[in-house]
């Protein structure tokens, strides 16, 4: 999912806010353009932008005021600047004002693309970083991943025997299940911890670019290179790089790979030399690699290389009990971000339940974000099923959870038909108790006030006929 939504173009010439604005919005981005810079911080300070695309040449307010002046009023905002009359002091100037790329006119829009997905893959791991500081992400004070059951023990002590040593490991598992915190505990136990833990996904990049992302290149090597770029490679030298998705390397790429994995050097593209680096790999993929190799979409020497000793993250649903624990470090976590005035506790016993018999196809990020919403929604101290959301109460049953095992109610043993019949039940009970105090029975049932009426409307309850028959 891309964690950029909304793009403000900031450009006096027409044909590039239009062409910016159809290229853009194609790719699922909500742009709107403006004409010059007064007016982009009226309406940056009018609603909320993830970017800000901005010409440095424009009237009233030239691209690097504009920049610095938007970048004070709002921290977060990512800021990629584009000029028609560009020098290396100007890209440099704007980079150290806050900018996160600079673009030179004439560009193909596809750079602007790029560009867009360079600092979106950057945010999301200064997020991770953030999270991991914050110990936001499930990690206990030790460094293991948070989880007690067998499976994810096993992947630990795997990780143990594997950390101080150089092997290539190949990390495999369903979306979701937590294979890049494998990879940077791996990074963290070694000896190599101090130095970079460089992370990119090879899905996110355009096969044409990614050699030039991983391997460099010189100036002049294709169109538009004006300077050499250093590439992730040297980047993590001395460190570990983490090659998320390994599946999606285009095979010139994964030619290029094979020689550092067998001689420890690259060369960048349109360089005749070729640099050393110590870097030690990890790969992830969540595809066969080995059916990848049987239609002749990935290399069987690479694989063999890259496949020395197999990591398999579990998931979910093969460690149950870790459901709770992952829960609750969830909470504590939407707890502080949300900045809740009264936190939330824990999972009622109905929640967890209903928790316990849920597959998770969505694994530790599924639950994450089921978390987060619960912790939005609940009204009391404790998450109620009713704050789950609702494919959690219509999930059919699971092998091995013990659910065909439930004695039979009757005929429909619909979990969420029960859940809202019960929920329906308690609030008819608090208004016939409150003689149809809709406050004092919002304060019975411990929701909000405004809960309680959006609950009776839904269920169609009059309060006066519950007040009369209590």
């Amino acid at each position: 999912m891309s964690l950029f939504r909304s793009i403000l173009v900031a450009d006096d010439e027409p044909s590039i806010r239009h062409i910016l604005t159809l290229v853009l919005t194609d790719k699922g981005y909500d742009v709107r353009a403006v004409a010059d810079g007064d007016e982009a911080l009226r309406e940056l300070a009018a609603r909320d932008y993830d970017v800000l695309l901005s010409d440095v040449r424009m009237p009233r307010k030239d691209g690097l005021t504009l920049l610095r002046e938007a970048r004070e009023a709002h921290p977060e905002l990512t800021v990629v600047v584009m000029s028609a009359y560009g020098s290396q002091e100007q890209a440099l100037e704007a980079v150290s004002a806050g900018a996160y790329d600079y673009v030179q006119k004439p560009f193909k829009p596809e750079e602007i693309v790029f560009a867009l997905r360079k600092a979106e893959e950057r945010e999301r791991l200064l997020r991770e970083n953030r999270r991991l500081k914050l110990g936001g992400v499930p990690v206990v004070p030790q460094g293991h991943i948070l989880g007690e059951s067998a499976s994810l023990q096993a992947v630990l002590r795997q990780v143990a025997r594997l950390a101080p040593v150089d092997t290539t490991v190949l990390i495999s598992g369903e979306s979701g299940t937590g294979k890049e915190l494998i990879a940077r505990e791996l990074h963290t136990r070694s000896p190599r911890a101090p130095l970079p833990f460089v992370a990119v996904n090879c899905g996110a990049i355009p096969g044409g670019l990614l050699e030039s992302e991983l391997f460099g290149h010189a100036k002049g090597a294709f169109t538009d290179a004006r300077t050499a770029k250093r590439g992730l490679f040297a980047e993590a030298d001395g460190g570990t790089l983490f090659l998320d998705e390994v599946g999606e390397l285009p095979l010139p790429a994964q030619v290029k790979l094979l020689r550092v994995l067998q001689e420890g050097e690259i060369r960048p593209v349109g360089e005749s030399r070729v640099e050393k680096v110590d870097v030690r790999v990890v790969a992830a993929t969540l595809r066969d690699l080995g059916k990848l190799v049987e239609k002749g979409e990935f290399r069987e020497d690479l694989y063999y290389r890259l496949n020395v000793v197999n990591v398999r993250v579990p998931p979910l649903r093969e460690r149950r009990e870790d459901v709770p624990l992952l829960a609750n470090a969830f909470i504590q976590r939407f707890n502080r971000e949300l900045n809740r005035e009264s936190p939330v506790e824990s999972l009622s016993p109905e929640a967890e339940a209903v928790m316990a018999t849920y597959a998770w196809p969505g694994n530790v990020r599924e639950l994450e974000n089921a978390m987060e919403r619960a912790v939005l929604l609940a009204d009391g101290p404790h998450i109620l099923p009713a704050n789950l959301p609702e494919r959690l109460w219509a999930a059919p049953s699971s092998p091995g959870t013990g659910r065909n095992e439930v004695p039979q109610v009757g005929s429909d043993l619909s979990l969420k038909r029960a859940i809202r019949d019960l929920e329906e039940s308690y609030i008819r009970a608090a208004l016939r108790r409150t003689k149809g105090n809709r406050t004092r029975a919002a304060e019975v049932l411990d929701i909000s006030h405004r809960a309680l009426l959006y609950k009776i409307k839904e269920y169609g309850i009059d309060p006066d006929a519950e007040a009369d028959r209590g």
